[in-house]
Formats: C-alpha cells, structure tokens, sequence
C-alpha cells in the first residue's frame, strides 16, 4: 500500500499510538490501514450418504477437487456466504447449515469455515468456476486429487463424526507442513 483510501495522501509503516504493531498510517489525516486475515467460506453439501465436489476451473489447483467455498463478501454473514458460494460453483442450495470446522492459516492469513449442509432436492450443475460436479461416497472421495488441506481435513472430520454419529464445531491451526495444532 502506498496511498491513502481516504485522503489520497501517502503511507508510511509505523507503530501507531496505542498500538503495538507495525501498520500503514497516513501521514496527511493519520488514517490506520489495517491488513486483517481474509475469511474463505464453505460448505460440507451432503446428499443422502454422499458429499458433492467441485472439481476447480481456476487456480490455484485448477483441476483439482474442492468442496464449494471461496472469500466472503462485504455485507454477508458466513453462512450466507457458504450457501452464496456453494450456489455459485456448483448451481446447489442448501440449508441446515451447522458450522462444522474453523481453521486458522496464519501463513496465508487465512481463516476457513466450512459449514455441512443438506442439498436440496439433489441438484447441482458445473458453476462459472468448475469443470465438473459430482456427489461422492466416502470411497470414492478423490484424496489424492483434494486441492486443499483444510477440504482434505474437513472431509476426514466429517466422516469420522459420522461414523460416530456425534457432530460438533472442530477449530484447529494448519500450519505449511500439514502439522495440526
């Protein structure tokens, strides 16, 4: 950042007053910019014993599979953006949703919400940002084709609650070598 949102006038990195951090102030109206972590976005869509995937039609992991998620918008609350999300890239509504897992991505500034969902009536279409759609049983869950970890663990936290029959909110920190805090 280099210019000011508000006033247009230039920024400089420093500590603000009360503030224990480095960020980008304005030096004209003294404006704080602050940089927060971008919150992804998601649904678990279930369909009887099966979960609908997308397989992605841009990067990162272009060709690889994903549940339906993406950035909130402005304006929306999570689960609002979870169904948005899941209407955009694979043409389904659901309902029911009941926050299932939370993961912090502090090397990527990142926050992942995934919510499961019921799909209603079944139906879902190749979305604007996919190359194709499918519900999947356990078995036939693509592992080694997963895009992401937090899908990847996602997924596994879904099913071993199933098999359980308890579900609950699960939080954890993913760290870049896949260690789980």
């Amino acid at each position: 950042m280099k210019f000011c949102s508000a006033c247009g006038g230039p920024l400089a990195v420093r500590v603000p007053k009360g503030d224990n951090r480095p960020r980008h102030v304005c030096n004209a109206c003294e404006r704080i910019h602050y940089q927060n972590p971008q919150v992804v976005v998601g649904c678990l869509p279930i369909w009887g014993q099966q979960i609908l995937l997308c397989r992605r039609a841009i990067h990162p992991r272009r060709g690889f599979w994903t549940l339906p998620a993406g950035f909130m918008e402005n304006g929306e609350s999570t689960e609002d953006g979870a169904a948005r999300e899941t209407l955009e890239e694979a043409c389904a509504e659901v309902r029911g949703l009941k926050l299932a897992s939370v993961f912090s991505l502090p090397h990527i500034d990142q926050v992942h919400l995934f919510y499961r969902a019921e799909l209603v009536e079944g139906r879902y279409a190749v979305g604007a940002e996919t190359l194709e759609v499918g519900l999947f049983n356990e078995g036939e869950i693509p592992w080694s084709e997963l895009a992401f970890a937090t899908v990847r663990n996602a997924l596994e936290q879904y099913f071993s609650e199933r098999a359980e029959g308890l579900y609950a909110t699960r939080a954890m920190t993913l760290r870049p070598d896949g260690d789980r805090v």
